[in-house]
């Protein structure tokens, strides 16, 4: 007795799905503007390649080496030698991480809500003569943070310093002199003292903070508002959400400047870490290191350390996302 084998229906359907797609052939005019293209970000490759890409890979080289900057004939090959140094027989670094990490646990919040707390300000319909104000907020940004730094070390100088005597004028206590609050000479309050300095630089992010803020819909207040919305539950469940991408972006901005926080304790104390080492950052170190002490090996060694520890951080915060960051084209 014959049989038949019936086919499945689609089988031929199935197999012709299965074939691999024609390769779509390149024309010339593609071709001419692949080439154009090419051709205008030729500069930036070039400078890519020349000023990050290669002087990456010589630090890396560099961090297996014994390399003195005065004496770089006599350079050796001490394979990792450079990074078993850092991580485990030099005790400065820990202590430099310490102190930048503690730093950052200062600055960054108060940095983020001072600068999203103004944004507010400056956004608000009450308030008169907005330009102006946005102008004179920002306007300190401009000022070079060395000079920026310089006069604040005048107005924060423990017996001459306005704000010392603006305190002993409203509070009725001496707070000048050598008994009086020192706020560049105690170790306890640097990480204020920094903060409060750098607080005088946030026009940028203030800036970032109000162009995210214009951005939210106003109908999603007007719904609010009908619902019976105070303005504490509008700014949580509206505004916060719909800026998350901004702030996301000014952390992202503010771990990785603070994690290379160097200008101002530079400029006030160079690399003596005085108060009591309360100003001896990681970046400090690394210059003194590689610069003052020409040790171009072990330097390029704790800015690679560095790198690793920003990827770190960074990668942590980019994965936290997406629990908190509201992007509303995803939601469409």
């Amino acid at each position: 007795m014959a049989t038949t084998m019936v086919k499945p229906a689609g089988w031929g359907r199935l197999r012709l799905d299965r074939t691999r797609p024609k390769r779509q052939e390149i024309g010339p005019l593609e071709r001419r503007r692949a080439r154009a293209g090419l051709l205008f970000i030729s500069p930036w490759l070039v400078g890519f390649l020349l000023f990050y890409l290669l002087p990456m890979v010589a630090s890396a080289f560099f961090s297996t080496l014994s390399f003195q900057l005065a004496t770089p004939d006599e350079a050796e090959f001490i394979g990792l030698g450079n990074w078993q140094r850092a991580l485990f027989n030099d005790p400065n670094v820990w202590r430099a991480w310490i102190v930048t990490l503690r730093f950052a646990v200062i600055n960054l919040p108060i940095g983020l809500v001072v600068a999203f707390g103004f944004a507010l300000l400056l956004n608000s319909d009450y308030l008169r003569s907005r330009n102006l104000f946005r102008t004179l907020f920002y306007a300190p940004s401009v000022v070079p943070f060395i000079a920026s730094t310089l006069i604040f070390s005048q107005i924060l100088n423990s017996q001459t310093g306005w704000v010392n005597r603006l305190i002993s004028f409203l509070f009725g206590i001496d707070a000048t002199g050598v008994d009086g609050i020192r706020w560049l000479d105690n170790p306890t309050l640097i990480p204020l003292t920094y903060t409060f300095i750098g607080i005088w630089g946030l026009g940028n992010a203030i800036l970032i903070n109000l162009a995210g803020l214009q951005g939210v819909p106003t109908a999603l207040y007007e719904s609010a508002s009908i619902d019976g919305a105070g303005w504490w539950r509008r700014m949580w469940h509206i505004t916060v959400p719909m800026v998350s991408p901004v702030i996301f972006y000014n952390l992202v901005l503010g771990l990785v400047g603070l994690l290379q926080y160097f200008l101002q304790p530079f400029v006030l104390n160079g690399t003596s870490g005085y108060p009591q080492g309360a100003t001896n950052f990681y970046m400090i170190y690394f210059y003194k290191q590689a610069f003052q002490f020409a040790q171009m090996g072990y330097g390029a060694t704790l800015a690679w350390i560095l790198f690793f520890v920003a990827l770190a951080i960074t990668i942590v915060v980019f994965g936290t996302a997406r629990s908190w960051v509201y992007y509303s084209a995803e939601q469409t």
